[in-house]
């Protein structure tokens, strides 16, 4: 019964030990071996069986693309103007082997690596460009991260500049030009505003100059259309008239033709006519052939009855 019990004891310490030995490695990982404190080799993923005893794993490695916000750094420019700048590293393990082995403390060392390439630089430029200048600034960090950590299988993939603060003074400084800057923008959007208001006036007045302008000479057009068409109708009138009275002298004239009348009624009607003319202001009679043996007679009507209209 002992010896069966010693049996169990010691299947259940080799499974334990055989499952021990037995790693299984996930995706973007590594495990770095070691055999009797010696590097034996560098897992990737999948399965993997070590020696009991003799093998131990010395490090799990994550091979993502890592992110480390590292706290805001003094740093001078070259104006020697001093500001705190924190920065944003993001790197990836490149090789789990120079990770393990090249440095102590790999994340301190990029940091502290970082702090001292960002004061070479910021030391090599002025306030305002280092204000402006973010893009450049983290090129030239990435490139010099990306050297100094290759050694530790460290691969720099970009550095971002997270904040720029310069002292209370140059922020002052800064606000009021900027508030100096808002101000003239809104004066020169306030004068291009009063500028086109007025040019829109200006044309506003122009096209009702231009408006009235052709009413005015619309109205004249009619007008002398007007004139033109009364003019027209008065001539129409007076020919009618001119017409009719010659249509009804015409017509008396057929009459008394029609009606028989002998010399001496024509001769009566003359002498009538004669006085008629003699009524107005001509002092000349124009007396056709046919009636020259009344002439004297009429000469005399025609001054008698001058005569009478003087006194």
């Amino acid at each position: 019964m002992f010896g069966f019990v010693v049996l169990i004891v010691f299947l259940v310490i080799v499974l334990i030990i055989a499952a021990s030995c037995i790693r299984i490695v996930p995706q973007a990982h590594a495990l770095i071996i070691e055999r009797l404190g010696m590097y034996k080799d560098t897992w990737g993923t999948g399965l993997h069986i070590k020696m009991p005893f003799v093998d131990r794993v010395a490090k799990r490695v994550n091979l993502k693309e890592q992110v480390v916000d590292f706290a805001p750094q003094p740093v001078i420019t070259k104006d020697n103007v001093t500001m705190r700048i924190d920065t944003v590293v993001f790197f990836q393990i490149t090789d789990p082997r120079l990770f393990t082995y090249g440095v102590e403390n790999p994340i301190m060392a990029i940091e502290n690596l970082t702090a001292t390439t960002l004061r070479n630089i910021i030391g090599d430029m002025e306030l305002d460009a280092t204000l402006t200048s973010r893009e450049i600034i983290n090129t030239k960090m990435r490139a010099s991260l990306d050297v100094a950590t290759d050694p530790w299988g460290i691969k720099v993939n970009r550095v971002e500049l997270k904040n720029i603060i310069p002292p209370a003074a140059i922020q002052e400084a800064m606000e009021k030009q900027m508030k100096a800057e808002r101000e003239r923008r809104e004066a020169i959007l306030k004068a291009e505003g009063e500028k086109k208001s007025t040019i829109l006036v200006a044309e506003g007045k122009k096209e009702s100059a231009i408006l009235d302008a052709e009413a005015e000479k619309q109205a004249a057009i009619l007008r002398a259309e007007a004139e033109k068409e009364k003019m027209i109708k008065e001539a129409e009138g007076q020919a009618a008239a001119i017409l009719k009275v010659q249509q009804a002298k015409a017509d008396g004239i057929r009459f008394i033709k029609e009606a028989g009348a002998d010399q001496s009624v024509l001769t009566l009607k003359s002498l009538e006519a004669f006085a008629q003319a003699a009524d107005g202001k001509a002092t000349k009679i124009i007396i056709p052939s046919d009636i020259q043996g009344i002439a004297g007679l009429t000469t005399s009507l025609v001054e008698i009855a001058k005569e009478s209209k003087n006194v």
